[in-house]
């Protein structure tokens, strides 16, 4: 992981190739011993529905999605200038909702099919369903290296987001590969730390910690989306980002404002093992923080952002004027 996040960008579409190819056709072979032993009348058959279980699923799957975000700017800033948006938008989307789709619905087939007997023993259990010592081999593997993969983006994506900042005090000074590689070794060694304390409570602590995310991932997402398509019109000065004294300025204060409102609005609503707010008390532990957050940033960011616009372009033809 620290030697292909270090080497950087190339080496990891190569290994992503390389994943995927691996990854479907591990998937090809679990599906299809699914499909041999699932029951889909049973299935069909499950009429249980709670709103809390739902709801949960809709808060876990958004800030799976959310959380791509800062894969989507890694990868995608070295494309083309000719790429178009649509173009980015397709990809991104049609490739994140199907892998994620596809993936949750085998793992329904699975649950199904292990009557009870999957949830603490995840990777034995599908891996031992096939009685072919190879084909049981090549899985671990699979399992194994798509792992290495989506960690080493984890890791380059961490270096990408502190160079990001970095940048923006000393947007002059250059990174140095000794640098890059402490800030990876350290990325690395902390998470693999983090991993083995939480290892016996893993899945538990991991919906805990995605949904305790999820909190503050939502204000970024409202205000850069309604930034990008209603304030600046999916234009972008990029080079007057890392300028204090360009149009963007040192700090967006409407911006961090907005954030941080958002945040506070969704106190009440959050239901989780960190905290639990006193509507999603009243609500039965239905958690409806991250819909709340959305509407309610994205409705204050506007407002804001559109005074501040409107005000920035009268003073622009004052000073024209002048």
């Amino acid at each position: 992981i620290i030697i292909f996040a270090t080497i950087g960008y190339r080496l990891i579409h190569l290994v992503g190739k390389v994943a995927s190819i691996i990854g479907l056709i591990a998937f090809v072979i679990i599906l299809t011993q699914i499909l041999a032993l699932s029951d889909f009348s049973e299935l069909l058959a499950v009429r249980h529905f709670s709103w809390s279980s739902f709801l949960l699923a809709v808060s876990l799957s958004a800030s799976w999605q959310i959380s791509f975000g800062p894969y989507v700017a890694d990868y995608s800033r070295y494309l083309p200038t000719k790429t178009s948006s649509s173009r980015v938008f397709w990809a991104v989307g049609l490739g994140s909702l199907l892998g994620s789709q596809i993936s949750m619905s085998l793992g329904v087939l699975i649950a199904q099919v292990a009557n009870g007997n999957f949830v603490g023993n995840e990777v034995q259990y599908v891996v031992g369903m096939n009685p072919i010592a190879l084909v049981v081999t090549f899985l671990y593997f699979s399992i194994a290296f798509g792992k290495v993969t989506l960690t080493t983006l984890n890791a380059y994506g961490s270096f990408m987001c502190i160079a990001t900042v970095w940048n923006s005090f000393k947007s002059t000074n250059q990174i140095s590969k000794i640098t890059r590689l402490l800030i990876v070794l350290a990325m690395v060694v902390i998470s693999t730390f983090i991993a083995i304390i939480g290892e016996h409570t893993f899945l538990s602590a991991f919906k805990a910690f995605i949904l305790f995310l999820l909190t503050f991932f939502i204000p970024w997402s409202a205000i850069n989306l309604v930034d990008y398509y209603f304030i600046s019109k999916e234009e972008c000065d990029v080079d007057a980002l890392y300028d204090p004294n360009g149009k963007y300025g040192r700090w967006n204060r409407i911006g961090i404002t907005c954030y941080f409102l958002g945040i506070l609005i969704q106190l009440p609503f959050i239901d989780s093992k960190f905290y639990t707010g006193q509507i999603a008390a009243m609500l039965g532990g239905i958690d409806l923080s991250w819909l709340v957050g959305l509407i309610s940033t994205a409705v204050i960011y506007y407002i804001f952002a559109k005074k501040a616009q409107l005000k920035f372009s009268k003073q622009l033809v004052i000073d024209q004027i002048k």
